[in-house]
């Protein structure tokens, strides 16, 4: 490596400034101790599989209002050549809260062949954006496919709201729902390639949702769900568990992963909501080396930032960075941002769950606004391949936060956020040679090495 190419994005009062420096590597001959960052790409660890969003009715709705030309800006900047690099997105399976109203594909009890299906919502709006994404990203985008609540009729609420847990004597009908739901996505040119078992199983939302111990869903996953998708080719469908916060996902994982499911579950998805909470990401990783972790959802909410948990844009933008490389850094493979897009009141949400979003389009103005978390994210996920391999790096301070990955082709890459109200002088260490940066306040950075 002789070249270091460094991207810097500083957040202040005066707004976003993008800069972008270039230096080169020598001999590091005077054995160089104090302020030091080390890169060491002989040691790996997980590899990285990709970023995303989701691409929730909500979304597909708020484009939908916006100029053709206007929606071509949102999609490339996410998954076209000139975007971030995106190559993932999740969607929900029927109504959450993030959709215009409640839906489902199916609502007659009495039709145990599911011969009244149909995917009219989702076709209306996911589907389309879907598409979009597609071409933008020029092949298949990766999906992940998450239920917020099963047919209401199955549930022993009768209701999708409010929680409520899935009637025993449906659990065989539920999971052959599910496989439906997803052959018909695949009639359709859509492909699945992964799916939460459920969102938030511990979660009674006003939204859409439903409550399952961790019993009941190993009892459904390994009984009803994996022989149904096993039954219906669709085998090749990735299972995730638990899909909630990270502060309990290693007891969860530990209650469903045994010699009798193991081989059906390829990973453990979590949010954010709960706080940090990296040690059991990585208490995961030791303990279960076979399973991926995935960041299946994160977003700012307005309630919380109301009552000042979340800060102004600026702070957000931080706690991305953070999260995220706190995330890598103890064994995440792939991440998934919430809503893609939002409108200017941070909807539509059929509960008034408003919240933040990386672009937001005011469908009055057909205007679009990219948010500080928008950068952010993109430090990640512009110059973090699919397929990259997080590597060794260590700061020497904590003001300093990094994380590394060295991409298929060969490149390393440096991500550092600087929480400090200073500019950092570091040097640069890696494989026997250095450089100097100057890593300004308030700021992150991406530092490309070839």
């Amino acid at each position: 490596m002789n070249r270091a190419v460094m991207y810097t994005t500083t957040f202040d009062k005066e707004g976003i400034k993008e800069t972008t420096y270039e230096t080169g590597l020598i001999p590091d001959s005077k054995a160089q101790e104090m302020f030091v960052i080390n890169l060491y790409p002989q040691k790996k660890y997980q590899t990285i599989e990709g970023f995303g969003a989701a691409l929730t009715e909500s979304a597909g709705y708020t484009l939908a209002r916006m100029s053709k030309e206007k929606q071509q800006e949102v999609i490339e900047a996410y998954y076209g050549e000139s975007g971030i690099g995106y190559t993932l997105g999740r969607i929900h399976m029927d109504s959450c809260d993030f959709s215009i109203n409640n839906y489902c594909a199916v609502v007659r009890a009495d039709d145990p062949e599911f011969q009244d299906f149909n995917l009219e919502r989702d076709a209306k709006y996911v589907q389309p954006l879907i598409k979009m994404a597609d071409q933008a990203l020029g092949k298949h985008v990766r999906l992940l496919l998450s239920p917020w609540s099963p047919p209401a009729f199955m549930k022993e609420t009768g209701v999708r709201n409010g929680g409520g847990h899935l009637k025993k004597e449906c659990y065989q009908a539920y999971a052959d729902y599910v496989a439906k739901y997803i052959s018909e996505y695949q009639k359709r040119g859509i492909t699945i390639d992964y799916m939460t078992v459920q969102n938030e199983p511990l979660a009674v939302q006003t939204w859409d949702s439903c409550e399952y111990t961790a019993e009941e869903e190993k009892v459904f996953l390994r009984d009803y769900l994996y022989p149904s998708l096993q039954a219906n080719g669709l085998e090749k469908v990735a299972l995730y568990i638990w899909d909630h916060n990270k502060e309990r996902v290693y007891e969860r994982t530990c209650q469903i992963v045994d010699e009798t499911t193991a081989d059906m579950i390829a990973g453990v998805a979590f949010h954010w909501y709960s706080g940090d909470h990296f040690e059991t990401l990585q208490m995961v990783h030791e303990d279960f080396p076979n399973l991926k972790l995935m960041h299946s959802e994160g977003c700012v909410e307005f309630s919380r930032m109301q009552d000042g948990q979340f800060g102004d844009d600026m702070h957000q933008a931080a706690m991305y960075a953070h999260d995220m490389i706190g995330d890598l850094n103890h064994g995440m493979h792939s991440w998934f941002d919430w809503n893609l897009v939002l409108d200017e009141q941070g909807g539509p949400n059929h509960v008034g769950n408003f919240c933040n979003a990386p672009i937001i389009c005011d469908t009055t103005t057909d205007t679009i606004e990219r948010k500080p978390m928008f950068y952010a994210i993109a430090h990640f996920s512009k110059f973090i391949q699919p397929g990259a391999v997080r590597i060794g790096c260590s700061s020497f301070c904590k003001e300093l936060e990094i994380t590394a990955a060295q991409n298929p082709d060969g490149s390393n890459v440096l991500v550092i956020m600087n929480n400090a109200i200073t500019k950092k002088i570091v040097h640069l260490r890696v494989e026997g040679k250095c450089t100097r940066l100057i890593v300004p306040e308030n700021s992150i950075s991406t530092v490309m090495l070839q």
